[in-house]
This record gives structure tokens, sequence and C-alpha cells, in this order.
């Protein structure tokens, strides 16, 4: 219905701080439940609806990016404030049969990040930080965009660099031990 979900979450917290995490879930549940008329539109007739108003390749990187990716590809999207085009995602999603209960915790997930991070902020700066905040992204989303992709990229390559040095430390340990056993049967000289 278009409700301004984020004043209203942050009203909420702000006069009921002891309530924080019940609205927040709330919030989140609420967001997941009313996304599901739109899934019913996409499930049944949202493909039609996608190609008639994208190009073809568009079309297809945005399957493509749906196959590889089904959950944060809707999870990440949720997350963010408007001006992200989020009932589009929610389409393309049930555009490209995602199955229900992935789609349901995909939405949940996303709110319930976003609306936690704007509870812990409304907490401690009070609930101006929305409108603060929608100022922010409405004049700089690009440089938002930019600075979540970036921070999205730097996580990645610190999970690679992790898993290739807890995969080093296994390494020698497994080869070592076959060397050692061939040098206790080797005769000393």
């Amino acid at each position: 219905m278009g409700l301004p979900m984020d004043a209203i979450v942050a009203s909420y917290i702000y006069k009921d701080p002891h309530g924080f995490l019940l609205y927040v879930l709330l919030a989140a549940a609420g967001s997941a439940a009313g996304s599901i008329v739109i899934y019913v539109i996409g499930y049944t007739g949202g493909e039609v609806l996608l190609r008639k108003r994208l190009s073809p390749a568009r079309f297809q990187k945005i399957h493509a990016s749906f196959e590889r990716h089904e959950f944060l590809a809707l999870m990440l999207p949720a997350m963010l404030p408007p001006p992200t085009p989020f009932k589009a995602v929610v389409l393309a999603a049930a555009a490209f049969e995602m199955s229900f209960t992935r789609f349901l915790l995909a939405i949940f997930a996303g709110r319930f990040l976003r609306f936690l991070i704007l509870g812990f902020l409304t907490l401690r700066f009070g609930p101006q930080v929305v409108e603060i905040g929608g100022r922010i992204i409405a004049h700089d989303f690009k440089w938002v965009l930019l600075g979540l992709a970036a921070a999205g990229v730097v996580w990645l390559i610190w999970r690679r660099q992790r898993a290739k040095q807890s995969s080093a430390k296994q390494e020698p340990a497994g080869t070592e031990g076959p060397k050692l056993r061939s040098e206790e049967r080797s005769p000393r000289g």
C-alpha cells in the first residue's frame, strides 16, 4: 500500500524502546506478508509483463542473476530503502519461479536486517534519522549503491583469503606425514 514503514517503525521504537525487537519482527513479517500479492501476480503472469517492459538482453541478465544467487538477489534489495525498485524485484523473483518458502525467507531476512539497523539508529539518534537518511539516499543513491557494492566486494575478497589460508594450513599437515615416514625408512649412514 506504499506506507512509509521506516517512519512508522522508527516512531514506534522511539516511543517504546523496550518493544524494539517486537517492532522489528512485526515490520519484517508484515513486509513479507504484503509481498505475497505481488508474488501471486508475478507467478501467474509476471514473465510476460517483464518481457514486455525489458529488452531481451536485460531480461536474460536478470534471469541469470536469479539463477545464480536467488536468495541474495531478493534479500539484498529487501534491505535497501526507497527509491530501490523493490516491487519490481519481487515481481521478477516470482516470474522466475522462486520457491515460495525461500521467497518469504529472503524478504523477511532482508527486511529484518533493514529494520534492525533502523531501530539501532533510531535509539541512538532519534526518529529524525529516517528523514536525514532518506535525504542522503535520495540525493546520493548511486553513491550509496556504489558503497554497498564496494563493501560486498571487500567482504568476498576477505572470505576467499580466509578460505585459502585455512586450506593452506591443512595441506602441509597432510603432505608432511608421508615425507617423515619415508625418511624413517631410509637407512642412515
